[in-house]
């Protein structure tokens, strides 16, 4: 699955991952490959994306936003204040706040 983060700053991330977990209005949800499309709105919270059998990800490139988990690594968190998303076809966009 592709990810896409976006600010009205900068794309703070844009790669391949194994799977996400998002703060819906509604409560939190994970989404994995081949989710159903879904379009949601968010609220405040932290953004987790998992990239464990990824190895092509730099930490360093990751504007200082996105930081990786105290537990696991292979996860990184995003802190938000809102935001939408939109999934279809494996490929999310995150607009966030």
């Amino acid at each position: 699955m592709f990810l896409e983060i976006v600010t009205p700053e900068a794309i703070l991330f844009s790669s391949e991952i194994d799977s996400l977990s998002v703060p819906g209005v509604n409560g939190e949800f994970q989404m994995l490959n081949n989710h159903a499309p879904v379009v949601s709105n968010l609220k405040e919270g932290t953004i987790k994306v998992h990239v464990h059998s990824q190895t092509n990800i730099n930490l360093d490139d990751l504007k200082g936003k996105l930081i990786p988990d105290e537990s696991d690594d292979k996860i990184l968190t995003l802190a938000i204040n809102s935001g939408t998303l939109e999934l279809n076809d494996n490929k999310v966009i995150i607009l966030a706040d």
